[in-house]
């Protein structure tokens, strides 16, 4: 007789192998299925680089056509360091409140920061459909002028620059607003003035 698990000989009689340690009526075991690698909703990541490009959104006129690529207008590493803003934007939530910013912070339904990552505001966006992500986007101020980060959301983040067109922001990438702008996290939005 042989063990069903390692298949080792058995004597008559035995209970268990002396190989495995299994019992002499235990089934081969199925190999553990493999781990998912995708991170759990809490899971922690880490914090993102500085991006290396910044844009600004353009007018209706400035557009660009199908078969072009979006204009960049500014690489963020060759501007001088920015000095600390006085400048303040108000951000209009579609859920009701209004919120003066005029500094850098997060947006989101529990917006939390990476481990040595500092902000000025942290701002809770009521979102019971969940279409808003916990931290959903990173904004900040920079020579007087706003910019937005999707971080990662996922439902994206959409900006309607008054009198533009509308472009959907790459993640990770920041992407300088303008007063007047509408800017759709999920299923809802903020205009900023």
């Amino acid at each position: 007789m042989n063990c069903r698990v390692c298949g080792s000989e058995l004597s008559d009689g035995t209970l268990f192998c002396g190989n495995c340690g299994s019992s002499v009526t235990a089934a081969r075991v199925r190999p553990p299925a493999v781990a998912d690698a995708r991170p759990s909703d809490t899971s922690i990541v880490e914090r993102l680089p500085k991006p290396a490009v910044a844009g600004r959104f353009l007018g209706a006129a400035d557009a660009p056509q199908e078969d072009e690529a979006p204009v960049l207008v500014e690489d963020i590493e060759s501007a001088p360091p920015a000095e600390p803003s006085t400048v303040t934007y108000t951000l209009s939530f579609s859920t009701g409140p209004s919120v003066e910013v005029s500094g850098g912070g997060l947006i989101g339904r529990r917006p939390i920061t990476q481990p040595g990552e500092q902000v000025d505001q942290l701002i809770t966006v009521d979102d019971p459909a969940r279409s808003v992500s916990k931290t959903h986007l990173e904004f900040g101020i920079e020579a007087g002028e706003l910019w937005i980060c999707d971080r990662y959301s996922g439902n994206g983040t959409v900006a309607h620059p008054l009198g533009g067109v509308a472009r959907l922001c790459e993640a990770g990438r920041r992407y300088r607003v303008t007063r007047g702008t509408r800017v759709e996290i999920g299923d809802q939005w903020f205009d900023v003035s």
